[in-house]
């Protein structure tokens, strides 16, 4: 039996309980993928830099709910791996300016090929309904998840000044 089972429309704990076992599903998939050099938190500075490139350190920190100090020291470990590039703003010479190098890309590209093959061989087991059923939640999850971010960004951007 599944959730759906016992509600037509199921809540949003009941919905997040099924996500989160997933997402861990998810987390062991990608192990098998992995030959990561970077940890979590690199990872998640990483995946913000693709979004939200040219960002600033503070702005960065806050995303990541952080310390400048600790976001920094990120940083610098992954620009001393060639991921980052940090470029002092052309407008404010105190501000630093935080990019994804190409080396970063590629290396995101390739971990997310890796991982691609991993979910693909699960997903061709599933009858071709539920892909599309998980496919229309998958993409309305991700639509609300960026904008929610994205607000939060801006609300601690106007916070922090």
């Amino acid at each position: 039996m599944t959730v759906t089972d016992f509600r037509p429309r199921p809540e949003p704990v009941e919905v997040a309980r099924v996500t989160l076992t997933a997402m861990e599903l998810l987390e062991v998939l990608w192990g098998r993928a992995s030959t990561a050099p970077a940890s979590p938190s690199q990872m998640r500075v990483l995946l913000m830099l693709e979004h939200q490139d040219g960002i600033n350190l503070r702005t960065l920190a806050d995303s990541l709910a952080s310390t400048p100090p600790s976001t920094s020291r990120l940083c610098d470990r992954l620009g001393a791996a060639g991921f980052v590039e940090r470029v002092v703003s052309p407008t404010d010479r105190r501000e630093v300016r935080l990019h994804l190098s190409s080396r970063g890309r590629a290396f995101l590209d390739d971990l997310r090929a890796r991982r691609e093959q991993e979910v693909k061989a699960v997903l061709k087991l599933m009858p071709a309904a539920k892909r599309t059923a998980l496919l229309e939640g998958l993409e309305a999850f991700c639509d609300t998840a960026a904008l929610q971010i994205l607000d939060n960004a801006s609300h601690a951007g106007e916070q922090s000044a």
